[in-house]
Order: C-alpha cells, then structure tokens, then sequence
C-alpha cells in the first residue's frame, strides 16, 4: 500500500513544475503533453476522480505498486480516490517529454507529501514514468503510467 500511495500521488501525479528554460525549448506537443499531465494532477487535487480517468485511455495500465500493473477502472478509479485522500502535495525536478508522432514520454523525477487519514505524514519520492497517446481530437491520454520508473536503479523510496 506504500507504493500505492505513493504511485497515485506521484501520477498521476503532480502539478508539473516547469522551469522557463524548459518551456522555451518544448515543441506545442511536448507542452500538450505536460499540460495532458498537469490537467491529470490537477483533477486528482481537486478530489475530482472522473477527471482524473479521464486523463486515461479507457485501457491504460497503471502501476500503484511496482510490478503490479492495474487496468481495471473500477479498480483504477478506487486507487486514485485512495491517493486524493491523502491530499498529496508534488514537486517535480524537472521533466522530459519526447514525442513521436502520435505518442509520447513523459519523465519527471517527483517528490511528494501527503497526510495519511489517521495523521501521519507521508513522504516518498521516485521516477515517474508515462507513456501517451494523442486521441482523434488532438488531446493527449495516457496508456501506461509508471511512478515507480526508477525502482531498478534503486531510487524510488
């Protein structure tokens, strides 16, 4: 449940933080993308968990807890309520998207805290990992979305 918490704060995570530097550089759908991802972050802060699906492709797979890849929306949708509940607050150290035609990455080392319901602080940090899709209207929708990107390396916490 550790990672899980961590997992959905982290997803979808965080009002990216970018840096002017970046958004100079960033091509109109690499900011999409960030802004596919900010909208994402934004909804779950806001308790607002159909947004926060709808952030989703109808398929996507998200992993609360390393190696345990979740696609259910019923389960997703309970999973994200969890991680609003802990009024999760992000900081991003940055981020790189990298986009190929109609599908992007989106990498963003994060830290987060977060108050769990009987009080106790949260605090955990990883690498969050993201792939999506641009949809037939233009939007961007996630399908795979990792927080936990850097457990191999050792770093996720």
């Amino acid at each position: 449940m550790k990672h899980a918490i961590a997992w959905l704060t982290a997803l979808a995570l965080a009002i990216p933080q970018t840096s002017a530097a970046e958004s100079q550089t960033m091509t109109q759908d690499q900011q999409d993308v960030l802004n596919a991802i900010h909208t994402m972050t934004s909804n779950l802060q806001g308790n607002d968990i159909a947004g926060v699906m709808a952030s989703y492709e109808s398929n996507a797979t998200v992993l609360f807890e390393p190696g345990s890849p979740v696609s259910d929306a019923a389960q997703l949708e309970q999973m994200f309520a969890g991680m609003a509940a802990v009024n999760p607050v992000f900081d991003y150290a940055g981020h790189e998207v990298i986009v190929n035609s109609d599908i992007a990455v989106h990498i963003a080392p994060w830290a987060m805290i977060g108050q769990t319901p009987d009080g106790q602080e949260l605090a955990q940090s990883g690498l969050s990992v993201s792939v999506l899709r641009r949809q037939s209207d233009g939007s961007w929708k996630m399908v795979i979305d990792n927080p936990h990107g850097g457990r191999l390396l050792g770093q996720d916490q």
